[in-house]
């Protein structure tokens, strides 16, 4: 996620220049070719090309909303995840007790089942992100052509690569027992299997009489919302904005560019030779206007694809470990996760 208010002009060209290249290129040529041959078919009437623009701007628009709309439920969802942990880390803290029991249980033993809870869930989140940064093949990084090796370089410099992501390795070594990592990480979903750990355990601790039905419950409850959230991620993850709209959009825009330059030179041309040289930074503003429309959507589709413009999970992650464990009156806490070059993640 950008934190900077603004982006700068490095900032801007490192996401539009390659466009910028073509575009500028296909605007020279076009004014040359007016200039040297006088063509007189390769005048376009302005009002066609308006039109086809305007046209061009609703879709547009109607497409970055449908990429807002889910880059804003993905933080919603992460939000969700970070007010259920706080409940989680509570009622772990609150219900984990002996008053249940016929015999009394050591004060150590029960704080130790409260850190397994509390460092198992703060497992599940580093999991969790984990699985929702591997590609899928509609986004950037999976693309064999040009697209995919510019992505691949915008991820080590202005995305998950600013940070070294051995973060979950890490991070599901500290808080999962060796046994337990070694086999949870063999699933194919090892996020919904550590909830299920989780809740054996609550099982267990019943059976012991450690927590009674009413407590039981409430707990399970609360693994079943993370059930939910975990569920609508993946929901996002998984299921990409429908291509047609992604890709029809991106057809349009490249075909206004490509017929602006002809409708704006035969425009332009009435003002003289200098109105046709004028006409040069005036099509390469607009057409360049079009393609940085159609780019902040089509980066803002996938919220989990480890750009820059992603949702922080790493940050919200280490929010989430900070507090779990101050619960538990820990005082040797991990530093909050930091933005990189405007980029927090």
């Amino acid at each position: 996620m950008y934190v900077e208010k603004n982006f700068g002009f490095k900032a801007l060209m490192r996401f539009t220049g390659w466009h910028l290249q073509y575009i500028t290129a296909w605007t020279v040529f076009v004014v040359v070719i007016h200039e040297v041959t006088h063509w007189s078919w390769f005048h376009i009437p302005w009002l066609p090309v308006s039109v086809i623009g305007t046209a061009v701007a609703f879709y547009v628009g109607f497409k970055n909303n449908q990429a807002y709309d889910r880059l804003w439920e993905a933080r919603k969802i992460w939000g969700a995840m970070v007010n259920s942990s706080r409940a989680w880390g509570s009622v772990v803290k609150a219900y984990i007790s002996d008053q249940f029991t016929e015999d009394e249980v050591k004060k150590s033993d029960l704080d130790e089942i409260k850190k397994r809870l509390i460092y198992r869930h703060i497992a599940w989140l580093y999991a969790l992100r984990s699985q929702l940064l591997l590609p899928t093949p509609w986004e950037h990084i999976s693309q064999s052509n040009r697209e995919g090796r510019i992505a691949e370089a915008r991820m080590k410099t202005y995305g998950v690569g600013l940070l070294a992501d051995s973060v979950t390795k890490i991070e599901l070594d500290q808080y999962l027992p060796p046994c337990e990592k070694e086999e949870l990480i063999n699933y194919k979903n090892t996020a919904t299997q550590i909830i299920d750990r989780q809740s054996q355990d609550l099982a267990e601790l019943r059976r012991n009489d450690i927590i009674e039905d009413f407590r039981h419950m409430e707990m399970q409850n609360i693994l079943n919302d993370f059930y939910i959230h975990q569920g609508k991620a993946e929901r996002i993850k998984k299921f990409p904005l429908p291509r047609q709209y992604g890709f029809a959009s991106l057809l349009f825009v490249r075909i206004f560019i490509f017929i602006l330059p002809l409708a704006m030179v035969s425009e332009f041309h009435e003002l003289g030779t200098m109105g046709t040289i004028i006409s040069i930074p005036f099509t390469i503003m607009i057409s360049w206007i079009f393609i940085l429309m159609e780019l902040v959507g089509d980066y803002s589709e996938n919220p989990f694809e480890g750009m820059g413009n992603d949702i922080p999970m790493l940050s919200l992650c280490r929010v989430i470990e900070i507090d779990l464990r101050e619960m538990l009156g820990e005082t040797e806490l991990p530093p909050p996760i930091e933005p990189v070059d405007g980029v927090l993640m």
